[in-house]
Order: structure tokens, then sequence, then C-alpha cells
């Protein structure tokens, strides 16, 4: 039966990940400078990857200066977005359920737990694994075998949430399927090991996927 629900944090409960591109192209907008938003999609979800946001720019421009704007404007934005639809009722069906709920992570957890708090949301964990708890990130398992060591689950009752390339990888490497819920800045990805995709999580509840995934 299922047991447990491991989600992805940025992009996939909050939408952190698009207002990281929006606060990029705010700067570049406010300098003057045409960007392609979409030259920073190939990064979403990952980790450890190098990329000159700042290319646009003149090569004498104050580039400390241009990352505390840009530091300034990521935070406002990222503080103002709300949970995600549907994040809310799912959390609260599965809660009501007696199901385990995690979250398996490539941020920190000064991130992760810091973000679900300023919403009121952190008390639906029950383990939250994170990039600080892992030797590597997504799309390597590790993480997401975190979360199940963490929640006493195993794969083969655990449903997982993604949003991203990487994440859906990583899930899908650790044994669990997947549910896909691709954001703005993902939406255009191919996702080849996805179980489900959707538009959001208004459009299944938790009774549906009950049903679906249960059992294997």
């Amino acid at each position: 039966m299922l047991r447990a629900l491991i989600f992805d944090f940025d992009g996939l409960l909050v939408d952190t990940e698009t207002v990281l591109i929006d606060a990029w192209v705010q700067l570049h907008t406010e300098d003057g400078i045409t960007v392609d938003r979409g030259a920073l999609h190939h990064i979403v979800g990952h980790t450890d990857v190098v990329h000159d946001y700042w290319a646009a720019y003149a090569p004498e421009i104050d580039r400390n200066l241009l990352e505390e704007r840009y530091r300034m404007a990521a935070r406002q934005l990222t503080l103002a977005a709300p949970p995600l639809p549907g994040t809310l009722e799912l959390l609260k069906a599965a809660r009501a359920a007696g199901l385990k709920i995690g979250i398996a992570s490539n941020s920190s957890h000064a991130h992760v737990e810091g973000h679900l708090a300023h919403r009121g949301m952190l008390e639906f964990f029950d383990h939250i694994a994170c990039r600080d708890d892992v030797a590597i990130g997504k799309p390597a398992p590790d993480v997401y075998l975190a979360a199940l060591r963490g929640l006493g689950v195993n794969s083969a009752e655990t449903l997982a949430f993604e949003d991203s390339v990487p994440g859906h990888v990583a899930a899908h490497r650790a044994g669990l399927r997947v549910v896909v819920i691709p954001n703005p800045s993902t939406a255009h990805f191919e996702f080849a090991h996805a179980a489900l995709k959707l538009g959001s999580l208004v459009e299944i509840s938790l009774d549906q996927l009950t049903t679906a995934f249960s059992p294997r």
C-alpha cells in the first residue's frame, strides 16, 4: 500500500526557481540589457553548474554590486511566492490519512526549512533530506535514499513528486515512482521516467493517487 510521499521543494511546493530567473531578467531590464531567460533554464534543478550570469554586461562592471542587487531582488520575489496550487490540499490530505511525508531537496536545510517555516508548512513533514546530508546531489539518488531511510519506508510503498529532469532521474534511480509537475522553467523538458505528468497538484487527489499507485 501507499505509505509515504516524498516531495522535492524548489519549483515543486513553492516556485523558488522561476523567481530566480525573474530576478535575473529584472536586473538586465533595469540596466537596459536584452537577455534571453531561456539561457538559465538548463541549470534548473542542478547543483555545481558553472554559469556566467553576467556575461551580457561590460567586462568592467562591478560584479559584486550586481550580485548584491540580484540577491535582494531574488529574496523579495522568493519570499512573496506562495505555495503552488494544490500543495496544501495534498499535504493536509496525506497527513489526515496517516501517510508519512518527506522532502528530498538539492538545496540546503537552511533554505528549505526556512521557506517552509515562513509559509507555515514545516509541521507537515516527518523528515527532510537535503543536499547537506549527502555526498552527491541530484541526479544521483542519494538524497532520495536518505529521505526513505529517514521516513523508515521503502521505495515500493512511496511516491515521489518532482518538477525537474535531474530530480525525477534521482527519484527513479532510487526506485521510486515519480509524479512530475513541471514549473514554467522546466515545462519544455522531456521526463522519460515520469509515471504520471500533471500541470499542477490541483489535477489529482490523494484518493486518486492511492488508487493509481497501490499496490505496485
